[in-house]
């Protein structure tokens, strides 16, 4: 704070600059030697109003007595200015006329009637398109139709085109695509994602944007590529907005990606990201715990050998858990290794 201010050897252009500087630095006032009673210059400035509005013959603030002598009635201030004074019809308790000459009333609004028992008017509605699904409530209903959807699909062709007429689930009213699956059918690795994002839903193939880029640099370094796995996600509607998808749709979602699992009869199962591996195996555990170690994966009665590692749009964001997914890559290579060494 500065406490004192001596001007002498100042040009007028420094203390110009000086000037600027405090106003830039937020000095507003300069601080007096005498302090200063603000309730007292208040009240003093309060007084002294009042004694102007006597004087002027003028009433007091509203809320506030008027001064002694005088009533409330409007004074010379508060007059209409045509001469006319105030008319009720100022405060909306008369019909409302223009108070432009020469211009004619506004025309009445069209407002809807206030009466409870009045019927309602009819009113223009926007053409709905005759193929456009009804939205379904997810319940317990919708998962019932989805099992016996998907336990009626003998191929994966035919399960496809359940999943394309499945209207139990409201993610088809909002994705533009189906995004089935991609890759080898019959390749010996299954990789399983949680939804489709964007650049899927634009598509119509599974991990095709940054994170399936990554993916697919990820299978190259183990001498896969999409010609030897088959790509499929647990929900096969791209959710608005890239949201994680509710319980409720994985649910519904989760029969068709069981029996794309039957279908498809993989040897090893790789589940990218938590949300997959909790799905299809009910493990609670998160990817941290999950990640690395093999489990059974029950696919109608047949076992399947099953791993967990980082979900590429994780990858993406947290690239120091690379080295991480990289061990279970090349624990998949080494499972693939010995299978083929077992069946040589």
């Amino acid at each position: 704070m500065i406490t004192s201010f001596s001007a002498s050897g100042l040009t007028a252009r420094h203390i110009e600059a000086l000037l600027d500087f405090l106003q830039g630095a937020g000095v507003d006032g300069w601080v007096e030697d005498d302090v200063i009673d603000r309730f007292a210059q208040s009240a003093l400035e309060a007084e002294q109003a009042a004694m102007a509005r006597q004087s002027r013959g003028a009433p007091g603030p509203q809320g506030m007595p008027a001064a002694p002598g005088r009533s409330f009635d409007a004074g010379p201030g508060m007059a209409d200015p045509r001469g006319g004074g105030f008319s009720p019809q100022d405060y909306g308790q008369g019909p409302v006329q223009s108070r432009i000459a020469g211009q004619a009333a506004p025309p009445p609004l069209n407002l809807p009637s206030l009466n409870r028992n009045a019927a309602p008017e009819p009113q223009a509605q926007a053409p709905v398109s005759a193929s456009t699904d009804p939205a379904v409530i997810p319940g317990e209903q919708a998962v019932k139709s989805a099992r016996e959807a998907a336990k009626s699909a003998a191929t994966l062709e035919d399960l496809q085109a359940c999943l394309a007429a499945f209207n139990g689930c409201n993610l088809r009213l909002t994705a533009k695509s189906l995004v089935f699956a991609d890759g080898n059918p019959s390749a010996r690795v299954m990789l399983v994602g949680e939804a489709p994002g964007r650049d899927e839903d634009l598509s119509g193939v599974p991990f095709i944007g940054r994170s399936g880029q990554l993916l697919d640099r990820m299978l190259a370094a183990i001498g896969l590529d999409r010609s030897s796995v088959y790509i499929a996600n647990v929900v096969p509607w791209r959710p608005p907005g890239n949201r994680t998808p509710t319980p409720q749709e994985t649910e519904i979602c989760r029969p068709f990606i069981a029996r794309q699992i039957e279908l498809a009869n993989p040897d090893f199962l790789v589940f990218l990201g938590a949300a997959s591996a909790k799905a299809l195996t009910g493990n609670t555990d998160g990817i941290r715990r999950m990640r690395g170690r093999w489990m059974d994966y029950d696919a109608g009665g047949r076992k399947i050998r099953a791993i967990a590692t980082y979900h590429p749009a994780y990858l993406l964001r947290s690239p120091l858990e690379k080295r991480l997914a990289w061990r279970d890559f090349l624990a998949l290579r080494q499972a693939l290794s010995s299978a083929s060494d077992a069946i040589g």
